[in-house]
């Protein structure tokens, strides 16, 4: 994106911001929910009432700064419902449309999409949870507006949710001083995710909505999320259904890859102790945001929130009592050649991140990585960009589905080859959003306006899975995933159905699993043969550790 219209898009976001007001005279009724918390007043866009800025729990602020999310106080206040809430805290981006929405700590607001001409009762409910790699979004963002998807499905309830991400969600407190009173601080966005679903579960019917089928569905960091629910204790009972794109339990965390960021809070904090954090006001917040930001933590695998090892977890049948569709593209790493500066510093990132990662692992599974290497053809970059689509993508999900099926769970599996038209991009991560929720004229991600016919088709897919659990759609059978068929839906022009989609892949990385390969970046050692040859080579690497700072700053963003 060129400063120009970098510039016109922070503009036009911003245009969109207003705050809700109190209601003290006439409304009009007909607009008008009441809910526990008060009644809301939506905005009609033809045939689709919009309910945007609702609040589904208590500020986050004072006190209650990184403390678990509490529930709403009971009202009977009137009140607007025409402006998102404030995105969550972090820094300005691209590619984050949310992120040039004016921000705040108090951002625990979610938005309703109802389409008024269809008076049906109990509407399935589809609640989306932004993507955003844990550090970044929100529901401002033109991507998940939900107009055109309700007013294409108006039997279809949809909500967006907004949660604390970065230092304000995912930030281990247990180094500083009193941080033993802040148990829930790594995990803080994922509390607030699922508090608005209970929030849901106690208003949705007043909507229209079934509470009893709701659809979680998310893509990036929303989809890691919602992979996790069907693990967390906590989730359970709160929805019916599960969508993940592109985001899997293997985007967390442990306790140790997260200490790098609490250490870089505290260096740039000064702060000895909690309480001098909590003494920051949000003028402070923000300016300390912009040192840390880039440095943001994945949910941590915490052994009290989130298994320490959440594969077991599948294995266990945790997730057997929900509903899954689950997927992810051809492309996914091409995504962050934009993101980190072009073909040059995605090479050399590539190189550092995947000599890095083969040191994690033993010599038997080292020489499992180079047949899988020789097996592709193209340069070394291509190469291993695939290795990082399979290990931190696809066969995470593939095993999430199929330790689902194989404990009596029902799980769908698509693989997108739609490409971009932007080059180099391809089929990358983020690239089906705009087909998903119909915003055919939302270009960041496809390079061009969406395909009609096909995003009607994958809007058919996502809203029968919500209503009955089965994608299928008319012509187009879709058969359930298990470890037998290993069937996949092949998203291109012209969706099919094909067994054990890249097959010799899966068999030769599968074993690899365990090493939980994730997006963790803040620790990578430069001291690399990589490094040391273009060094000892007297080769001009300028761009080369310009791309590697930008690697650090921004791998895995999205």
């Amino acid at each position: 994106m060129d400063l120009n219209s970098h510039n016109d898009a922070k503009i036009t976001i911003r245009q969109r911001y207003g705050e809700n007001r109190r209601i003290d005279g006439e409304y009009d009724e007909a607009l008008a929910v009441k809910c526990q918390n008060g009644v809301f007043v939506g905005g009609k866009t033809g045939d689709v009432i919009a309910y945007k800025g609702i609040p589904f729990a208590q500020p986050p602020t004072g006190e209650r700064r990184w403390k678990a999310p509490e529930p709403v106080e009971d009202s009977d206040g009137v009140y607007e419902a025409y402006f998102n809430g404030k995105s969550p805290i972090q820094t300005e981006w691209p590619t984050e449309q949310a992120s040039y929405y004016p921000q705040g700590e108090d951002c625990l607001y979610l938005n309703i999409w109802v389409n008024h001409t269809n008076g049906q009762k109990d509407k399935p409910v589809m609640v989306f949870l932004h993507g955003g790699s844990y550090g970044w979004g929100g529901t401002a963002d033109p991507i998940y507006d939900g107009k055109a998807l309700v007013n294409k499905h108006s039997d279809i309830i949809l909500v967006t949710v907004g949660y604390r991400v970065g230092m304000m969600g995912f930030v281990d407190l247990s180094y500083l001083k009193g941080g033993e009173n802040y148990p829930d601080a790594p995990n803080l966005g994922l509390l607030d995710q699922i508090e608005a679903l209970r929030w849901i579960q106690k208003n949705i019917s007043a909507f229209g909505g079934n509470p009893g089928n709701v659809t979680v569905f998310g893509e990036s960091a929303g989809g890691g999320s919602v992979s996790l629910f069907s693990i967390i204790p906590q989730a359970k009972g709160l929805y019916r259904r599960v969508i993940a794109e592109s985001g899997s339990v293997v985007l967390t965390y442990s306790k140790e890859e997260c200490r790098p960021f609490t250490e870089k809070l505290i260096k740039e904090s000064g702060a000895k102790s909690v309480d001098d954090l909590l003494a920051l006001d949000e003028a402070q917040l923000f300016a300390l945001n912009e040192k840390v930001n880039d440095y943001n933590n994945f949910p941590q695998r915490d052994g009290r929130l989130i298994p320490e090892n959440p594969f077991e977890a599948y294995q266990s049948g945790m997730s057997a009592d929900i509903d899954l569709l689950i997927g992810t593209n051809s492309d996914e790493m091409n995504y962050w050649v934009g993101e980190i500066g072009g073909i040059a510093p995605f090479h050399f990132s590539m190189n550092v991140k995947f000599e890095n990662d083969m040191r994690t692992l033993n010599k038997e599974d080292k020489k499992r990585v180079d047949t899988f290497m020789d097996s592709l053809d193209g340069q070394r970059m291509w190469r291993m960009a695939e290795f990082y689509n399979e290990m931190m993508f696809r066969l995470p999900a593939i095993y999430q589905a199929q330790e689902h099926a194989k404990n009596g769970g029902k799980a769908y599996m698509y693989y997108w080859t739609v490409p971009s038209a932007t080059p180099f991009r391809k089929a990358c991560h983020a690239v089906e959003l705009s087909y998903v929720f119909g915003n055919l004229d939302e270009t960041l991600y496809t390079g061009e306006r969406a395909d009609e016919q096909l995003s009607d088709t994958v809007m058919q897919m996502w809203t029968n899975f919500a209503r009955n659990g089965n994608p299928s759609v008319e012509d187009l059978p879709w058969e359930p995933y298990d470890e037998k068929s290993r069937v996949s839906m092949v998203i291109s022009k012209k969706p099919h159905l094909k067994l054990d989609v890249l097959r010799e892949q899966r068999q030769l990385l599968f074993p690899l699993l365990h090493y939980m390969i994730n997006p963790s970046y803040t620790s990578l050692d430069y001291n690399v043969p990589f490094v040391r040859k273009l060094v000892a080579g007297g080769a001009a690497i300028v761009a080369g550790i310009a791309g590697a700072a930008v690697l650090i700053t921004h791998l895995l963003k999205k």
